[in-house]
């Protein structure tokens, strides 16, 4: 029997004031099962239905039509805070959290340390939560669900609150919680997150199934639904420029070299990535970098230039890429700038979407495309040994 199966679920909303309402659908016909021990991704945009879809699973609100069978205990982590009650102390919290769960006061002692050790919020144990920062709060949610071992885990975007640190740890243990044989329920805009922890994934798309399998092909599909090629972008209109109170981004552009237009560049052909800012405030250390991404999500590697002081005042950053070294294919970067070691001031996802086409026909064993992200023209010596 699968932990988990969803049949024919829909959900709908009236929507609209008292005089005019309309109805609207946010999960339409979805059907799937996951079998004990699997791990289910969830991705979609805003507004797919994901987050309806996890609550009908938690028991949090019931489906129009169409029915979800849970075969075991479930906790949910929906959203910051969710299932703790802000006047108890955190330490109160792990047995309130515990009971609901079903579990026996000596089950929950007998796992007590542990979640406080996972958590890394010892000192606060005994303070209400409701002083608890964001992190705080997710460090001893999650803490709480991994350690009480309900037969299923269901989490949304919660995690993206953590550190990265955190986040790395949250991960693996949630591939423990696999390997002991407990089902996993993951949403998440992270598709790097998702490719790691899942071996299944389901697209939701307008609360329709869009596609559902392995997780690279699910990932990739989803991609190419929104990966329109976005080679220039510009925004000059400071205020309304993406950014903040400390950093306004006004342009990024592709710019290839030797006179080819930025739609036909090959893989014999180097470019720059530019991008012009505002500066609004100084700072003592700053620097710019980005994370180069496949049309998947993955990130083929982070490049950053060299951190030093900078003044209020427009600037233009440029990487610089040679010829022979990307593969064929679809890329796209985040741009993030950055000050004093690892602080984000700020990130800009997607802001350049390009293609990367081959220059020479497909040939040989490759036909289809030679394989990788890169493709570097390296030096070769052959010769005979003595």
């Amino acid at each position: 029997m699968p932990a988990i199966r969803v049949e024919r679920l829909s959900k709908e909303y009236l929507i609209g004031d008292s005089a005019e309402r309309n109805r609207f659908r946010a999960l339409d016909d979805v059907s799937f099962e996951v079998a004990t021990g699997d791990a289910l991704g969830i991705i979609g945009r805003n507004g797919a239905g994901k987050s309806t879809l996890l609550k009908i699973l938690s028991g949090i609100t019931d489906p129009t039509s169409g029915r979800a069978e849970m075969r075991g205990r479930v906790c949910s982590l929906l959203e910051v805070g969710t299932g703790f009650h802000p006047e108890l102390t955190g330490r109160e919290n792990i047995f309130l959290n515990g009971t609901l769960l079903g579990m026996r006061r000596v089950e929950i002692r007998r796992k007590f340390d542990a979640i406080v050790d996972f958590s890394e919020i010892g000192q606060f144990i005994d303070t209400p939560v409701k002083h608890y920062s964001s992190g705080m709060y997710v460090r001893l949610a999650f803490s709480v669900a991994a350690h009480l071992e309900p037969e299923i885990l269901i989490i949304d975007e919660v995690l993206a609150v953590g550190d990265a640190r955190f986040q790395s740890k949250c991960v693996g243990r949630i591939g423990e919680i696999g390997q002991e044989g407990r089902t996993v329920l993951v949403v998440s805009h992270n598709l790097q997150l998702i490719r790691s922890l899942c071996n299944r994934v389901v697209w939701l798309d307008d609360g329709k199934i869009a596609f559902e399998g392995e997780p690279n092909a699910a990932i990739i599909a989803y991609s190419n639904s929104f990966s329109k090629v976005e080679d220039h972008q510009a925004w000059p209109d400071d205020p309304s420029a993406p950014g903040n109170e400390s950093v306004r981004i006004l342009e990024t552009r592709v710019v290839p070299g030797d006179g080819v237009p930025a739609d036909a560049l090959t893989v014999r052909v180097p470019f720059m990535l530019a991008f012009t800012f505002r500066m609004l405030v100084p700072f003592r250390s700053f620097y710019v970098a980005i994370h180069f991404r496949s049309a998947g999500g993955e990130i083929v590697f982070r490049s950053a230039d060299a951190p030093g002081p900078i003044a209020p005042g427009l600037y233009k950053s440029f990487c610089h890429f040679p010829a022979d070294l990307l593969n064929g294919g679809k890329f796209t970067v985040d741009l993030f700038f950055m000050r004093d070691g690892n602080t984000v001031v700020c990130k800009l996802e997607r802001p350049l979407m390009f293609n990367v086409f081959d220059s020479e026909p497909e040939s040989g064993d490759y036909v289809g495309g030679h394989p990788g992200f890169v493709r570097p023209l390296l030096r070769w010596q052959t010769e005979k040994a003595e």
